[in-house]
């Protein structure tokens, strides 16, 4: 795969590839929360801090990215451009989305909203993970974790840390429901079935090897 920040090979289908994976992203966001049917932990968590502080969902997490980004400074982890793009990006999309989506609505179509989301994610997971210009700031936070202590189980401390915020946006006031299991249930297959399609073979490796796939955004 190709060097995170380097951008000499193929840079403008991974510039590209980046920046729509991450549009799509803050876009499946904004389905989710219009449906009222559950977030994903993280999103949990920014629901509960924006109804706590006032503050917009997108402005929550903009903040909570750079936060979590200060915390790879111990941890010695170099953030790519995918890395600092991730927390612009997103939070300034799904604030724009929101603004665009109708609240409300029957019930299948807050279903609907909610499946069309879940998949958009995996799908805009796949597309800035496999453009190789670095995770999000919150991937980063568990794989850099893991890697300074290498006993660590990484399914573990993932567990353990959107456990926590989970029970923590719950308490704030986000939406926990049936979208959250059923993100939790389909996040990873998601993952990998797009981050093949999508990921950009780096110079040293043809396009038929195999693509071990990363952790979700």
């Amino acid at each position: 795969m190709a060097a995170i920040g380097n951008l000499r090979h193929r840079p403008l289908r991974r510039l590209t590839q980046l920046y729509a994976g991450l549009v799509l992203y803050g876009v499946s966001m904004a389905l989710m929360i219009t449906s009222g049917l559950g977030l994903d932990p993280w999103d949990v968590f920014h629901q509960g801090l924006s109804e706590l502080t006032g503050l917009s969902f997108g402005t929550v997490t903009i903040a909570v990215g750079a936060l979590v980004l200060l915390l790879w400074i111990p941890l010695r982890q170099r953030p790519g451009l995918g890395t600092v793009s991730n927390v612009v990006v997103i939070g300034l999309v799904v604030d724009a989305t929101l603004a665009l989506l109708p609240t409300g609505g029957p019930l299948g179509v807050r279903i609907g909203m909610l499946v069309v989301g879940i998949v958009a994610n995996g799908a805009a997971t796949g597309l800035y993970l496999g453009a190789s210009l670095g995770p999000g700031p919150r991937d980063g936070l568990m794989t850099g974790y893991v890697a300074r202590r290498p006993g660590r189980s990484l399914r573990l401390v993932r567990t353990v840390i959107e456990v926590t915020v989970l029970a923590l946006g719950w308490l704030l006031g986000g939406t926990v429901g049936v979208g959250t299991v059923a993100y939790a249930l389909t996040i990873g297959p998601l993952t990998q079935v797009f981050l093949p399609l999508f990921t950009v073979p780096g110079p040293e490796r043809p396009s038929t090897d195999p693509v071990v796939p990363l952790p979700t955004a």
